[in-house]
């Protein structure tokens, strides 16, 4: 049985009513992104739009997008936070940290730091990483939060379980820097390497400082320079610089061996 559905088939449930808003939101996508038809913005907001009148929480995020990025519709920050708002309203997660970051940034109206925290709560509440590590910022930085290290770190921890690099190499920071937890430089290289290992540019780099003073690790210019030309493919310039000027005071033998170990570990974590 051919379980593949195209273009026909969505747009055969999205006019017929079987699943009509989910159809129409699929539909959306393949015109927004170009998936085996034509991309048709004008297309993708018009399925989006039926989809969001009948309620569709991922049609409403998905024309918040469409709005703030003025696609076929000029810009028009109002009407994104308008949809955006609905659809967090019925708990998707998407909206309601969309909405945590431009309360945060104040790109479509006022900073408002209570009122981004309170968003990222909700997500957070609901087990999305990316808002837990955001809140996680929050307290760290006493935004819309009084400051609290520990706080930080707890929420970091959550997301640190399902595997956020950030979260990750945030807690790695905390153990340097003495933030909510005794320092542990031991500690701090071992979270950064969690988050190393996602291919995280700013734990590579924060890696190979921690070799090169020798914290937590054996002194090392040699893994420092390893840990700094990899995160150097990401363009992380501290790690450009911090490579280029270790080479001055390294041998070419060493230079040699620091680029063997990173082009095979680049080799091992080479996304197929």
């Amino acid at each position: 049985m051919d379980r593949f559905w195209g273009a026909g088939q969505y747009r055969e449930a999205a006019e017929q009513g079987w699943r009509r808003a989910w159809a129409q939101v699929e539909l959306g996508r393949m015109y927004e992104n170009g998936f085996g038809v034509p991309k048709d913005y004008k297309e993708a907001m018009r399925w989006y739009r039926k989809a969001a009148d009948q309620g569709s929480a991922w049609a409403q995020t998905n024309l918040g997008w469409m709005y703030e990025n003025g696609r076929v519709v000029t810009k028009d920050c109002k009407k994104a936070m308008k949809w955006w708002r609905k659809a967090a309203d019925q708990g998707q997660v998407n909206a309601q940290v969309i909405l945590g970051i431009q309360y945060t940034k104040g790109k479509c109206g006022p900073k408002d730091y209570k009122e981004a925290v309170r968003w990222y709560r909700k997500a957070a509440d609901q087990g999305y990483a990316g808002a837990q590590t955001n809140l996680g910022w929050m307290y760290e930085n006493g935004f819309g939060v009084p400051k609290d290290y520990k706080e930080a770190i707890e929420w970091w921890r959550k997301a640190a379980d399902q595997g956020s690099a950030i979260a990750q190499a945030n807690i790695g920071e905390m153990y340097r820097d003495e933030k909510g937890v005794p320092r542990d430089y031991k500690e701090a290289v071992r979270w950064y390497r969690k988050a190393t290992e996602q291919g995280y540019g700013n734990a590579q780099y924060e890696l190979g400082l921690m070799y090169r003073k020798g914290k937590g690790v054996l002194k090392d210019v040699v893994m420092a320079h390893k840990w700094w030309n990899i995160a150097s493919v990401s363009g992380h310039k501290k790690a450009i610089a911090e490579r280029d000027v270790a080479e001055n005071k390294m041998t070419p033998s060493q230079i040699q061996e620091a680029t063997r170990l990173a082009r095979e570990w680049m080799e091992k974590h080479r996304k197929k």
